[in-house]
């Protein structure tokens, strides 16, 4: 399986309802093709609480390697993605719920005091949790109670109630120990300009596309888009180019087309360079991802 998003990478599902916009959720990378969730991003706030395992948690340009027992705060509309350490899975708990949840009626002087600081600030695109601290074990002790509560709702009459409450003593938490700053107006200008770059990777990498056809579309020369993008992703953006044509290829392969129509429709030059690239980014063959990914015909 992959995140489902749509041209701009904002992730589909919905977390919640919008009576109760809280989604509780155990994931595992060993789930997700390539044992790798793509980038995506979301107005939701999503805590992760990671059970077993290790994973590289990137958010927007800040990379960190979390353990079992460790936490991390994804911030609103942030991109982000998550790979494995080693060959060993990942177990972690997902918490999605929406700003609003926070905020009380519209305008109220929580969202403009406490809310807002946070939610809207780039220069703050996450925060890790570490048990060692102790007022983020606190945080970390109540993310699990959530998780307790949110799969035994049937046997607890105000499981929303609780969950509500605990959300607001994080946050009242979060808030005592982030110091306020002003809004980082570099960094909302790369956030913007990141966003530009993968948007027309996005919606262009079926074409054949020039490095100067990107730093176009954000207004910068080419070699400064180079290392924009290598500053922020971790990653070189002839790499991400081909790790997203290699990730779109593998849901028409897994329906049945043939690598020379896969190769075409996913943006490589030949069939040949399409199955060398695929061999050396997945470890398989196209076709031997076929056979894996096609269960036989039942007689």
């Amino acid at each position: 399986m992959q995140i489902q998003t749509d041209r701009n990478q904002k992730e589909i599902k919905a977390h919640g309802t919008y009576l109760f916009p809280v989604r509780v959720s155990h994931e595992w990378l060993s789930n997700y093709e390539r044992h790798t969730f793509m980038w995506h991003w979301h107005p939701e706030l999503e805590w992760t609480y990671i059970l077993e395992g290790e994973i590289h948690y990137q958010v927007h340009d800040q990379e960190h390697h979390l353990r079992a027992g460790d936490g991390i705060l994804c911030n609103s509309n942030m991109p982000h993605t998550g790979r494995p350490v080693s060959e060993e899975d990942c177990h972690y708990v997902s918490i999605t719920f929406h700003p609003r949840l926070l905020e009380g009626y519209k305008d109220s002087f929580l969202k403009e005091k406490y809310v807002n600081r946070i939610v809207e600030n780039p220069s703050l695109p996450c925060l890790v949790l570490s048990p060692s601290s102790q007022w983020q074990a606190d945080i970390l002790v109540m993310l699990k109670k959530i998780n307790e509560l949110y799969h035994n709702q049937k046997e607890v009459e105000d499981y929303d109630f609780q969950i509500y409450l605990l959300l607001m003593e994080i946050w009242r938490l979060v808030c005592c120990h982030t110091s306020k700053t002003l809004e980082n107006q570099i960094a909302s200008k790369n956030l913007v300009r990141l966003k530009q770059i993968l948007t027309y990777i996005h919606e262009h990498y079926p074409e054949k596309i020039a490095l100067s056809d990107i730093a176009a579309e954000v207004n910068i020369c080419p070699s400064e888009c180079c290392r924009f993008f290598k500053r922020t992703m971790h990653e070189s953006l002839f790499d991400y180019l081909l790790n997203y044509r290699i990730e779109q290829s593998l849901a028409l392969l897994a329906r049945g087309e043939t690598v020379t129509e896969t190769a075409f429709q996913c943006g490589f030059s030949t069939p040949s360079y399409f199955s060398k690239t695929f061999r050396e980014r997945t470890g398989h063959t196209p076709r031997e991802y076929q056979k894996l990914a096609i269960p036989p015909a039942v007689p």
